[in-house]
């Protein structure tokens, strides 16, 4: 059974395991406070999903999640990531996370940010631009017209297709916009950021976004 390693335990990552555990992954979620306070989260979400260290969780993934603050992006460790493709939910908020001059001149992506940093794993954007309250509730089947459209982007075209089923599983299609050095393109303050909205309107929005 593939195991998931969350680092990160907030809403985003809290969301995810949820869905993940329902659809049958064995899911091992870390937060910044250790395990003990994810003691409530784990007995609401059932034996698959269990509590561990960021190093541990990092450790025992087949594949990982980052959905941790990006000021915190330091803390993640690389080492146990190496190899593995790493779902990245990242976003830049400069208020929680202070001014981050690559950014905020436009010279660097959140995710070119991750990649940088876990240099070793296959980094995929994904996930970033929808509330966490809609990650689960606003998904529908294959085919259905209308069905709500996520983007992702990466270097990597293994973890673009991993991070395309994850989607499909929870009942999202795909856009992909090519490599990291596109992501900006749905990142906060875009016309595609937290917009309920098809694979044709995303395109579009994605399109139209400048920076």
């Amino acid at each position: 059974m593939t195991t998931v390693g969350i680092i990160g335990a907030g809403h985003i990552g809290s969301a995810l395991a949820e869905g993940l555990a329902a659809r049958g992954y064995d899911v091992v979620i870390a937060n910044s406070r250790g395990p003990e306070s994810l003691a409530d989260l784990v007995a609401r979400l059932g034996p698959g999903v269990r509590a561990a260290t960021a190093t541990e969780a990092a450790h025992a993934a087949d594949w990982a999640i980052v959905t941790v603050p990006l000021r915190a992006l330091g803390d993640v460790p690389a080492e146990p990531l190496a190899g593995k493709i790493v779902l990245d939910t990242n976003n830049y908020y400069w208020e929680r996370d202070g001014h981050i001059a690559a950014l905020d001149e436009n010279r660097a992506t959140t995710t070119g940010l991750v990649q940088e940093h876990l240099h070793d794993s296959r980094v995929v954007k994904a996930f970033n631009h929808i509330r966490a309250d809609e990650i689960l509730t606003t998904g529908s089947p294959a085919g259905t017209p209308g069905r709500r459209a996520l983007a992702i982007a990466s270097d990597h075209a293994d973890a673009a297709a991993l991070a395309a089923d994850v989607y499909d599983a929870f009942g999202f299609d795909a856009v992909d916009v090519g490599s990291v050095a596109e992501s900006w393109r749905f990142e906060r303050d875009r016309p595609a950021y937290v917009v309920r909205q098809d694979a044709d309107e995303l395109r579009e929005n994605l399109a139209r976004a400048q920076r």
